[in-house]
């Protein structure tokens, strides 16, 4: 059965981006219907009802769901918290919070996985080391990388920019991977944050923060996926297997999804690569008797994330004696035992921009890389600073 719009408001046409939606539209006004609108101009009913939705969608999006907010849920959109004031007389006024559809938002990540695919050339396999030792495994955390951040020396104390941010995230792999062993397996987990902005309105998605941001939104992700090939490309040479992670951070929860997507065409021929595309925000992986879990850190609170864990994955959190999480965000480093789990959170080697150096963080800059026995936990781990890189030029 054709749907009715009797009420669709005719207001609504200056959402249609063609004329031919403007005419679709105002037929669907007039008769009431798709079917009707679609017989009219010869076209299929879906042709015409997906018209209808996608203008429905636009204009939800920018703040226009007659009806829809008052009763119903807007196109594109979920149900949220809804808030009911009531009085002597009963139900006075109601608030309701509606959200982009998650299911779709994951639909669209999908079709962008396949526009990738079509237009990424994948690189070759590399022969793998002659020897890996299956015991252990190697997890590179990479503390929030903020590729794009701009810091100016006179009024920060530092400098950063996209060459300072690739020379020393490339130093940094250069010197980590070199100092440890040859792991059958690596994790290289990027923190969040992989990028400073998530888009070229150089500004914090949720708070609106304005950034300071160098170069355009498609440049610094060009810089960025340079970077993180040549790492992998370092720990290739080095390890059996390399795991890549990209959790999404605050300033670049989209940015973050579509690197994923991005580094999975691009390794797809790859079988020692292995990149996890899935959008939740906290993973978990297990080896051996060590749990890890990762995450960007602005969800949770570390005091909540040993139970959140064992919720979330209670058949490994069974199967594992070593429990570990690493988390970003906050730049400093931070190491707390709680019983049953480990909640490390790692420095960055970005410098700080102007908002973090006038509100006087002075954290130390450096990545790590912790290797973990299959069945003791961590036996080793090596430290990059940014005094070495400094100091080694």
């Amino acid at each position: 059965m054709a749907r009715k719009y009797d009420d669709l408001d005719p207001t609504l046409v200056e959402f249609c981006t063609t004329d031919h939606q403007r005419e679709i539209f105002n037929l669907v006004v007039e008769h009431g219907t798709c079917g009707a609108a679609a017989k009219i101009k010869g076209i299929g009913l879906s042709r015409a009802a997906k018209i209808i939705t996608q203008v429905l969608r636009r204009a939800a999006r920018k703040g226009r769901a007659p009806g829809h907010f008052n009763g119903g849920v807007a196109e594109g959109f979920s149900m949220g918290k809804v808030t009911v004031q009531r009085g002597p007389s009963g139900v006075e006024r109601t608030w309701e919070r509606q959200h982009p559809d998650d299911h779709r938002r994951r639909g669209v990540w999908e079709a962008i996985s396949l526009g990738f695919r079509e237009s990424v050339e994948p690189v070759e396999p590399v022969e793998a080391p002659a020897y890996c030792n299956s015991d252990l495994l190697t997890v590179y955390p990479q503390g929030d990388p903020h590729a794009g951040l701009r810091a100016w020396f006179e009024e920060t104390g530092n400098h950063f920019d996209l060459n300072e941010y690739e020379r020393t995230a490339c130093a940094a792999i250069d010197r980590l991977v070199a100092a440890s062993p040859p792991s059958a397996v690596a994790l290289f987990n990027d923190k969040g944050d992989s990028t400073h902005a998530d888009n070229n309105s150089n500004r914090t998605p949720r708070s609106g923060h304005s950034l300071d941001v160098e170069g355009r939104h498609s440049e610094v992700i060009r810089v960025n996926m340079k970077v993180k090939r040549y790492q992998i490309a370092r720990m290739l040479e080095r390890h059996g297997k390399v795991i890549v992670r990209i959790d999404p951070g605050n300033h670049d929860p989209e940015t973050a999804l579509h690197l994923a997507l991005m580094m999975d065409a691009l390794y797809e021929n790859e079988p020692r690569v292995e990149v996890i595309t899935s959008p939740n925000p906290y993973w978990f992986y297990e080896f051996g008797k060590n749990l890890i879990g990762t995450c960007h850190g602005d969800g949770a609170k570390g005091c909540d994330l040993p139970l959140l864990m064992a919720h979330d994955a209670p058949e490994m959190w069974g199967r594992t004696e070593f429990r570990v999480w690493f988390v970003g965000h906050v730049h400093h480093k931070d190491i707390k035992e709680y019983t049953g789990c480990t909640v490390e959170y790692m420095r960055t080697l970005a410098a700080k921009d102007a908002w973090h150096h006038g509100k006087g963080y002075r954290a130390q800059r450096d990545m790590q890389a912790i290797t973990l026995h299959r069945d003791t936990g961590e036996s080793e781990r090596h430290t990059c600073n940014i005094a070495v890189i400094a100091r080694d030029g």
